[in-house]
């Protein structure tokens, strides 16, 4: 008997698929949240197909988007200010709901990732 509830467990997790719909969140207006050390960053951006416009601190960044697949976009930003802009991005998105896309990103080549959320506000 307790050869079959472990099969039967596992055949539960084999089951559950995270919904990924990233069609969905190519182009639109969206706002993010992203808390990296207990500190919550919020901003508000556009993105069409190969551009995204984004609004952080009352300052406007812009970057050229390369998508790698559905799910997947490296951002290169345009008219760097300093070393660290100069990195593009790696984004990848984790999950999606009607609304809304959880994501991990980091500086292209780098392991250390960061989380966040995105909702579409259009």
């Amino acid at each position: 008997m307790k050869f079959l509830i472990l099969p039967f467990l596992l055949s539960l997790c084999a089951c559950y698929q995270t919904t990924r719909n990233c069609i969905d969140y190519k182009t639109g207006s969206f706002y993010s949240e992203v808390t990296i050390d207990g500190v919550l960053y919020n901003s508000k951006f556009k993105r069409t197909n190969d551009l995204q416009i984004e609004i952080y601190n009352s300052k406007i960044d812009s970057s050229q988007l390369r998508w790698i697949n559905d799910c997947e976009v490296v951002f290169k930003t345009i008219n760097p200010k300093n070393m660290a802009e100069q990195k593009d991005i790696h984004l990848k998105i984790l999950t999606t709901t009607d609304s809304s896309y959880t994501f991990e990103y980091s500086y292209v080549g780098e392991t250390n990732k960061q989380k966040g959320v995105a909702y579409k506000v259009d």
